[in-house]
């Protein structure tokens, strides 16, 4: 499992960005050729370059050079891991860190009774 977080610590790093997140939207309708991605940007071609490595090596991305040019399609099998894992941990599921908890200590029914975590709180302080 630590691998895996580590894994999505890096993905999420990767879309942190408001460009990258943006050529993500952009790539979403499909394969583009690196000289129209640079069309939608006031950026320069090293600066797309940066953006598609972290991409690329993210997953999110895949890049293939044909002839002098370089193209690029989103892995969905990349965002669909993440959402995935997004669904996961916002519901605990089975795989979730949650369920490898021991919670015997703490007096957790409270949380259940009335819905509020303030409580739960307030006693351990």
């Amino acid at each position: 499992m630590e691998l895996a977080m580590k894994e999505f610590a890096a993905r999420f790093k990767a879309l942190s960005d408001p460009t990258r997140l943006q050529i993500i939207e952009i790539l979403s309708c499909g394969e583009l050729c690196a000289c129209d991605i640079l069309e939608s940007f006031q950026i320069t071609q090293p600066t797309l370059s940066y953006h598609m490595k972290s991409l690329t090596e993210s997953g999110f991305v895949i890049g293939e050079k044909r002839g002098s040019w370089m193209y690029y399609r989103i892995d969905v099998e990349a965002l669909e891991s993440v959402s995935a894992f997004i669904g996961e941990i916002s519901h605990g599921g089975e795989s979730c860190s949650c369920n490898m908890l021991s919670l015997s200590d703490c007096d957790h029914t409270a949380n259940e009774e009335n819905g509020s975590s303030d409580e739960i709180e307030r006693k351990h302080e």
